[in-house]
């Protein structure tokens, strides 16, 4: 079935830095879009940012200019470069896809397990 698995999550001061990949893997046919979101605790999961096929990025107001998503089509893989870190970025970071697999005719979300992510002051 198809995976998606998070790394790089961590404890970091603020001002610092932090590299976010997220590996999409199965019987993948077609991945539209790749975004992380974020959840601290007591709130709803948010976008970060996301990212299309061909390159197109969003971004919510909160970390424009500070954290940077990239996409390997070619791996599947998502990346977000975080920089410039303030602790109310502490939240779990969930990479996010919507893809189509080899069996279906149609696109789905899919979700990895999340990673900790925790800016101290």
């Amino acid at each position: 079935q198809v995976q998606l698995v998070e790394s790089g999550g961590g404890l970091v001061q603020a001002g610092g830095s932090l590299r976010l990949s997220c590996a999409a893997s199965g019987p993948i046919a077609s991945i539209r879009t790749m975004g992380w979101y974020q959840q601290a605790p007591g709130k709803q999961r948010e976008l970060v940012a996301h990212i299309t096929s061909g390159g197109s990025t969003n971004y919510a107001d909160s970390v424009k200019g500070r954290f940077t998503i990239s996409r390997d089509n070619a791996r599947n893989t998502v990346y977000l470069e975080m920089s410039s870190l303030k602790p109310k970025d502490t939240a779990v970071y969930y990479c996010n896809a919507v893809l189509r697999t080899t069996t279906k005719n149609f696109y789905t979300n899919y979700w990895g397990q999340g990673t900790q992510v925790t800016v101290s002051s």
